[in-house]
């Protein structure tokens, strides 16, 4: 049997669920309250990888906001994943993606696996039925061509579509960074 610890950094711009997807993912219930996470937040949990792959994974959930980025450069130190969070419903937070991912390269000192994560699918219904609010979608096609883009930099890519109010995708997204982690030789 082989442990190992995984330290993840859970990023993205400020309201785009990431605190939502770690709270499904912990089971500890979705919020449909916005709470600002000041600096960063921290969780670990346990999984079991094929292989006999006994895995904790240490998530430390960023605070998105711009006043915060001089504090999150010290969490990513040691991070040997990281799931990039954008909604689906906020073209804003699609755009800034590159810009959190070369934040995560330059602070990790490294160019660490990548799950990109489109969020909030559960509210692209909705925002289709309005003519104004359908121009700030994302479609699952730009989704897919922006993690190929992080990919062609040589790095471990995935791309996968959540919701953390209905939780689907969010236990899969996790389990997928871990196995890239797993895949890149990260071991500790």
């Amino acid at each position: 049997m082989v442990q190992a610890l995984f330290k993840v950094v859970l990023m993205g711009e400020g309201s785009v669920g990431k605190t939502s997807l770690r709270r499904t993912y912990m089971g500890e219930g979705f919020r449909s309250q916005y709470h600002l996470t000041i600096g960063a937040d921290f969780a670990v949990k346990k999984m079991k990888l094929a292989g006999d792959h006994d895995v904790s994974v240490q998530i430390w959930d960023l605070a998105g906001q711009k006043h915060f980025e001089s504090v999150r450069t010290t969490f990513y130190k040691g991070a040997q994943g990281a799931l990039c969070v954008y909604s689906v419903v906020e073209r804003g937070s699609f755009d800034a993606v590159m810009t959190w991912v070369n934040e995560c390269w330059t602070n990790a000192a490294k160019k660490i696996p990548i799950v990109l994560i489109a969020n909030k699918i559960d509210l692209r219904e909705q925002f289709e039925d309005n003519p104004v609010m359908a121009q700030t979608i994302v479609t699952s096609e730009e989704g897919k061509a922006l993690a190929e883009k992080i990919a062609s930099q040589g790095v471990i890519t995935s791309f996968l579509e959540t919701s953390a109010k209905t939780g689907h995708n969010v236990e899969a997204a996790f389990l997928e960074l871990a196995i890239k982690i797993l895949e890149s030789g990260g071991l500790i």
